[in-house]
């Protein structure tokens, strides 16, 4: 199935072949086309977005992976490069409540949007001190603000970046940069609160790693989310998908669905073009926005590989049910947390045991309190999810069985009703599908796991340094997972590109 527009810009003989469009190789493509050059897509899938798709199960409607939306400049960026008004094609809001949390004895914290106003929430839910809090906010930004425009938005494998003004800035900061502590470690020492430091320990969860082991640099997370804000996309996080779509197709890319690539063309260290379904297609430069592991292990099978790379520990996965719901629940919002009592225990499981531990927190997605449409009128459309070990070959018909079994105790625990009796419809994604679907290594989310202090510099380069014009974009490469970080790939990834 071929998708094609027409060009508005003025196209080069330069040409660029890209291998999936998810929402890194969506805005790849955007990039490069504004660049002049004539793109084309290659995915395996009948429809695009990768991750970042959507279910539909009867009269409900479901974001099927990536549920919360920061950071919309980056999405917005992309018009503006083409030329184009944003809100001619994308809209969105502000959330006046980032997350709602539960605990077993029944604590409920709302994450408001003001961090103020969240640091008087917390002080009057747990007890821990308002200035506490602030402290961790400005600790968070304080990271962002020396680390953000290094890390995200530049390539570490560039002598340019390392001399940079912003580099030498971080140089003279090393020592407030938390290396060598976990999250847990720095959270426990800032906040002294278990409810509160378990909320911020969370964010390890964000790319897929622990808060036991992940660096404390990786606080630099929660700005992104409760300082910058969180947003809901009009229509859905699908929305994201289908406006980028759109606008690629505007300036002519075009798209090849249910093609699959089956290798890259090297000769003399040279990508050459791609191999799909058995024909040669030829291009001034490749770029994969596939998992990295499995562009080397499927597509460059004759090349050498970062087997050191490669081998890197992989972060964790998620099981997903997709539910409709026919009751509505007031006390929940958009974004719902239900804490495990023992999160230590949880993260030792998913890393070290392989397993599902038995009292899971249990992330709950609900788009239709922000989008009616995507459930029928008094009835909701929930994103059940909870964090697990990527694919390692465990039985995992006996896990989802067992984890469904929990996940329904714990929401009957806490919420008051027994929601199995108003489920009418279930899907569910596991870590095998997710591996299926996206090819991602094991079915891990993000790539590499970020449980060590090395991890930032673990990340494979968005530039080959061994196969000339080749280029990598997406979750499994630099800077990392997540909406966000995808789209700072993507254009990390272009700008490799003349």
């Amino acid at each position: 199935m071929k998708s094609k527009g027409m060009s508005l810009t003025q196209k080069s003989n330069k040409t660029a072949g890209i291998i999936g469009a998810g929402v890194a190789g969506l805005a790849a493509s955007i990039r490069l086309a504004c660049k002049g050059y004539r793109v084309s897509v290659f995915e395996a899938n009948s429809y695009p977005g990768g991750k970042l798709s959507e279910i539909r199960q009867g009269a409900y409607r479901f974001d099927a992976g990536p549920s919360l939306f920061t950071l919309p400049e980056e999405v917005d960026a992309l018009f503006r490069l083409a030329g184009k008004e944003p809100a001619d094609y994308f809209r969105y809001q502000k959330l006046e409540v980032s997350c709602r949390y539960f605990y077993e004895d029944g604590t409920r914290i709302n994450a408001f949007a003001e961090p103020e106003q969240f640091a008087e929430e917390l002080h009057k839910k747990t007890g821990v001190e308002p200035q506490r809090v602030m402290a961790a906010f400005r600790n968070s930004r304080r990271l962002y603000e020396l680390l953000g425009g290094l890390f995200m938005h530049r390539s570490l494998n560039s002598w340019q970046t390392w001399l940079s003004p912003m580099s030498f800035k971080a140089y003279r900061n090393l020592h407030k940069m938390d290396f060598f502590r976990s999250m847990d470690e720095s959270n426990k020492a800032l906040l002294g609160n278990e409810k509160a430091v378990q909320l911020f320990n969370r964010y390890a969860t964000y790319n897929g790693s622990s808060p036991y082991k992940a660096p404390a640099t990786l606080n630099i997370i929660p700005w992104l989310e409760m300082g910058i804000g969180a947003y809901f996309p009009e229509g859905g996080m699908y929305s994201i998908t289908q406006s980028l779509w759109k606008l690629a197709q505007e300036l002519g890319v075009e798209f090849f669905f249910n093609e699959k690539a089956e290798k890259i063309i090297v000769k003399d260290k040279k990508a050459l073009g791609l191999l799909i379904n058995g024909q040669e297609r030829y291009f001034d430069a490749v770029i994969s926005n596939a998992d990295m592991v499995s562009t080397y292990r499927k597509l460059l099978k004759e090349e050498p590989a970062p087997r050191r790379l490669l081998n890197q520990p992989k972060s964790s996965s998620a099981l997903i049910f997709y539910w409709g719901i026919k009751k509505e629940f007031p006390e929940l919002d958009l974004h719902n947390i239900f804490f495990s009592g023992n999160y230590r225990e949880e993260f030792r499981h998913i890393f070290e045991e392989g397993d599902i531990y038995h009292d899971p927190t249990i992330y709950v997605n609900i788009t239709s309190k922000y989008n009616p449409a995507d459930a029928p009128a008094g009835a909701e459309n929930w994103f059940t999810m909870i964090n697990v070990p990527n694919n390692q070959g465990q039985d995992w018909d006996s896990l989802i069985a067992g984890a469904r079994e929990n996940i329904l105790s714990k929401l009957k625990r806490i919420t008051g009703v027994r929601v199995e009796d108003y489920i009418e419809s279930e899907s569910i994604l596991d870590p095998r599908l997710i591996e299926t679907k996206t090819s991602s290594a094991r079915g891990a989310l993000y790539g590499n796991s970020s449980n060590n202090k090395y991890a930032a510099f673990l990340r494979h380069s968005n530039k080959s340094s061994r196969i000339k014009d080749l280029y990598f974009c997406g979750g499994s490469v630099h800077p990392g997972g997540g909406i966000p970080l995808c789209l700072l790939s993507a254009k990390i990834t272009a700008g490799f590109l003349p």
